[in-house]
């Protein structure tokens, strides 16, 4: 009987160790689509790619030829994913030629020559702080700077400056200068057995300088400031060049390339830690752990009084003590009346359902890695594909609810749940999109991508709400756990602390408690133009303002009917989704504090998208909070004898 016991515990050892080895292999040799290595062998041909011009004072990105940039012989635009174009990304070809592995000094691009239009629209996107955008092998472009204070650190800022405000010494006049040299950096990690290499760093170091050389211009004329023939290279900016009309501008690069240990799997590495991480993980985790805390306190303090309470209801025996009874109870003939405005109540909850739905999906591919930053565009495209698919969802959820509250046309509430929140979201945006044209800006959503969006709201969200209603609907209608009297019972007066606006308003702080500082992280990453990875510590954020959300209104809620208040529906809904005033609120005081938009559109463009998120955050969370004030109520009042 041993020897048979050994044999299986080997076997099963043997069968693991299998299994693991299957998945480090597979692992190893699997590559999310379109982000797979490429291998370069020396004096290959490096396709570099332009991006949009982006600016944190404006945010409205401008594509990169809309200045008299130095142009190649055609402009070539990359294939992009939806989500990519309503980032604004406008990814086209570059002028500059790059060999693997070959250095290149003081490359002449081209020669230009500015006039009014040309000096004033570069002299604008300094002003404003625009920063330029360029691909290498799907890695963005970065700048390394000195993070100061004596720390030896560096901070890796995307892309670089058009140029730099400044004056002459002696001189108070403000003068424009520009980045027309620019001293590329590839990184690289190279194979020692095939001696090929794959690219880990893109950086560049930019430099302002006005450029000399001698007789008359032509393809073939040597520069005096920078020519390596003479050794002479560009490594400051002490004669920079000045932007103004009729004035010469000679854009010149360099190229170098080094060797590096960082493989091709961590080249993103020193992208994702630009911030002061020690202070991130160490509020998230401090925010958690405070919730938790609250949220175990509630939990306890909720089961005891319940207990206590279903188990002195259930001993009452003659009617003289039934009589007697107080608390939520006395309430069972009224708990479950249909509240006013039933059907928009449907369409709310049935649209949080859609949004909960998208968000809580988008959070399992990111965390499996699905959505990294590499996938540039993959985030927004997925949540809006998750959108439209989750609207099967939506229907099902509002149906549902509709024919709880004895409800008869189907049709009428799919209608609104696939129109109401879609078309307020749509509208803003359309207003937006329309300031965005008027500014030129890249930014503004093309005419075909506008009817790629009406066609997936239209041609797929639409029907997939109405089937879903369709088979909710089917279903039979989930009974009340008591009978509702006929005559409404009158409520007595409420104590001020039981005023509906002040227990909805507190019922949003503790919700907003739990995400606020990830809030921040967030807004930073969106307005700052910086990167958002931790998905992992994201995702239980999100499953913490579920179990708040719930808990919150489940307790106001009890502590509602205990004060023989029935009208549980609205103000269940209500309750957590106050936490979006909360959001719209910070989002207010980050602009104030963090921002340094000056321009109103800019402003107005800043306000409408938090106020779309706003309304999202409002949806999802007060469905969480309705749902569980439903399975609440519907617990309780089953628990109970009602005679």
């Amino acid at each position: 009987m041993d020897m048979e016991l050994r044999r299986i515990s080997e076997t099963s050892r043997s069968a693991i160790v299998l299994i693991l080895l299957l998945c480090v292999h597979v692992a190893h040799s699997f590559y999310l689509p379109g982000v797979a290595p490429q291998d370069f062998e020396k004096g290959d041909e490096l396709k570099v790619k332009v991006n949009k011009l982006t600016s944190i004072k404006t945010q409205l990105p401008y594509s990169y030829y809309s200045l008299p940039f130095c142009q190649p012989k055609k402009i070539v635009d990359s294939t992009e994913n939806l989500g990519e174009v309503l980032r604004g990304d406008r990814i086209e070809n570059a002028p500059y030629s790059f060999k693997m592995r070959e250095a290149q000094m003081c490359n002449v691009l081209c020669r230009v020559t500015l006039d009014e239009k040309t000096a004033k629209a570069f002299k604008e996107k300094i002003d404003d702080e625009y920063r330029v955008n360029m691909i290498l092998d799907n890695l963005p472009l970065v700048n390394p700077v000195d993070r100061g204070l004596g720390s030896p650190d560096v901070v890796y800022q995307i892309g670089y400056h058009v140029g730099l405000k400044g004056q002459y010494a002696g001189s108070k006049e403000q003068k424009f200068f520009m980045h027309n040299h620019l001293a590329f950096t590839v990184r690289y990690h190279r194979d020692v057995q095939t001696d090929s290499a794959r690219i880990v760093g893109f950086e560049v170091k930019p430099y302002s300088i006005k450029h000399e050389y001698d007789g008359k211009w032509s393809e073939k004329t040597r520069l005096t400031t920078c020519d390596p023939h003479t050794k002479r290279l560009v490594v400051s900016s002490l004669t920079p060049q000045e932007v103004e009309p009729k004035k010469e501008i000679i854009f010149t690069y360099d190229v170098d390339f080094q060797e590096s240990e960082v493989k091709w799997a961590s080249r993103w590495d020193a992208y994702l830690l630009m911030n002061d991480n020690q202070i991130h993980w160490f509020s998230i985790v401090n925010s958690l752990m405070i919730v938790l805390f609250l949220s175990g306190m509630v939990a306890m303090i909720m089961l005891r009084t319940l207990y206590r309470d279903i188990s002195r209801y259930n001993e009452l025996e003659t009617q003289e003590e039934a009589q007697e009874e107080t608390g939520w109870k006395l309430v069972h003939g009224d708990v479950f009346r249909i509240p006013t405005n039933s059907d928009l109540l449907c369409v709310y909850v049935g649209t949080g359902v859609q949004c909960l739905g998208m968000v809580f999906v988008t959070m399992i591919f990111a965390v499996l890695g699905f959505l990294s930053p590499s996938n540039r565009g993959g985030l927004m495209t997925a949540m809006l594909l998750l959108w439209v698919f989750m609207g099967l969802f939506a229907g099902y959820a509002s149906s549902r609810l509709y024919k709880m509250f004895k409800g008869t046309e189907w049709k009428k509430i799919a209608f609104r749940t696939a129109f109401l929140f879609p078309a307020v979201v749509s509208s803003i945006f359309f207003v937006l999109n329309a300031l965005i044209w008027g500014q030129k800006s890249s930014g503004a959503v093309p005419f075909g991508t506008m009817f790629a969006l009406i066609f997936l709201w239209f041609g797929i969200s639409v029907p997939l709400v109405f089937v879903g209603a369709y088979l909710g609907f089917k279903k039979p209608a989930v009974d009340d756990p008591v009978k509702t009297n006929k005559i409404p019972r009158q409520i007595p007066e409420q104590a001020w602390y039981m005023n509906p606006v002040f227990s909805i308003l507190i019922g949003g702080i503790l919700p907003f408690g739990a995400v606020f500082i990830e809030l921040f992280f967030i807004l930073t990453s969106i307005w700052l133009n910086q990167f958002y990875y931790i998905f992992g510590f994201l995702f239980l954020v999100f499953v913490i303002l579920i179990v708040t959300c719930a808990e919150i209104t489940v307790v106001l809620c009890y502590f509602q009917l205990c004060s023989e208040d029935y009208r549980w529906w609205w103000r269940s809904y209500l309750t957590s989704g106050s936490s979006a005033l909360y959001l719209f609120l910070y989002a207010a005081f980050y602009f104030h504090t963090k921002l340094q938009i000056t321009k109103l559109v800019s402003a107005m463009l800043y306000f409408g998208y938090m106020l779309i998120a706003s309304c999202a955050f409002f949806v999802l969370t007060g469905t969480i909070g309705f749902y569980a004030c439903l399975w609440f109520t519907r617990l309780i009042y089953s628990s109970v004898k009602i005679d």
